[in-house]
């Protein structure tokens, strides 16, 4: 467990409130602060808040009311033109993977660094290096449709690392995997706190939150009804709805059959410049 470190908050929300119409909230009243180096659970039942949360982060909403600040800065102020370069600041680990399904495993990470102008040679440097870092070097050149769910969760974790942000956020990075898949991409999430990336993870997976004992913020329609220090047991706020464990996972898939493997059909990335076939180089190599 990563020791937080002293000084202002990474990121802090004081009074926020998000109302999508005039009796929907997204979230109400919401004060927290994560310092430097902390790894938080965002946790809650759907419709909870959690990817609201998450989104005012990222600034794919905004706040009706309150400030959210990252790293001392009010995000309230942020001009629209200045969002891509708050964003390159954090990794962001989607629910679906969101990989180019047409490109291999080290064309998907390596097309984060082009998007922020880095040099070739930086590329070739440093794709293997965050491969080998997060166990997937040996799939280098398949293409997402050939790999498991682990694995694609790997290769996005590889690429929201691959500028090294000082934030990972990541929604939902076990809800598509089974246990033994969780653990790892879990574990995997552990190692990185501990190298100091501060570490804010969305999920309702009670058994992984419980065993790593993290901060834990609960979250129920909209409001914060919990926060659990680093730790200590959390158990969740019986009045929340429920939580999907790994025994009812296992018990859906014992159903469904061994095949864990799971295929996009359509990722939806955020938009980056193109790069053309005649600059792309050969696979790197460690």
């Amino acid at each position: 467990m990563a020791r937080a470190e002293n000084g202002p908050p990474h990121l802090a929300f004081d009074r926020v409130e998000v109302y999508y119409s005039a009796l929907v909230a997204g979230l109400k009243g919401v004060s927290l602060s994560v310092n430097r180096g902390e790894f938080v659970f965002l946790c809650g039942q759907t419709g909870s808040g959690k990817s609201t949360l998450l989104k005012l982060i990222t600034r794919e909403v905004r706040e009706t009311s309150g400030k959210v600040s990252l790293l001392g800065r009010d995000l309230g102020e942020l001009p629209d033109r200045e969002i891509p370069y708050l964003r390159r600041q954090m990794g962001i680990v989607p629910q679906d993977y969101g990989l180019l399904p047409n490109k291999k495993v080290w064309e998907n990470v390596a097309y984060a660094m082009r998007a922020v102008d880095r040099s070739k040679r930086e590329v070739r440097q440093r794709v293997p290096q965050i491969l080998e870092q997060v166990n997937i070097m040996h799939r280098a050149d398949a293409f997402p449709s050939e790999l498991s769910g682990g694995e694609q969760q790997r290769v996005a974790i590889a690429r929201a690392l691959i500028n090294d942000p000082p934030l990972l956020i990541a929604d939902e990075p076990t809800g598509n995997l089974d246990p033994t898949h969780s653990a790892e991409i879990m574990a995997l999430l552990s190692r990185l706190n501990e190298q100091g990336t501060t570490i804010i993870v969305a999920t309702h997976d009670i058994p992984i939150v419980q065993r790593l004992q993290q901060r834990v913020i609960e979250l129920e329609f909209g409001a914060i009804v919990g926060d659990t220090a680093a730790g200590d047991t959390w158990s969740p706020n019986i009045s929340a709805a429920e939580y999907t464990t790994f025994e009812e996972k296992e018990s859906e898939w014992a159903t469904e059959g061994d095949d864990f493997e799971i295929y996009l059909d359509e990722p939806q990335p955020e938009p980056v410049a193109e790069v053309s076939d005649t600059d792309e180089e050969e696979t790197p190599r460690a």
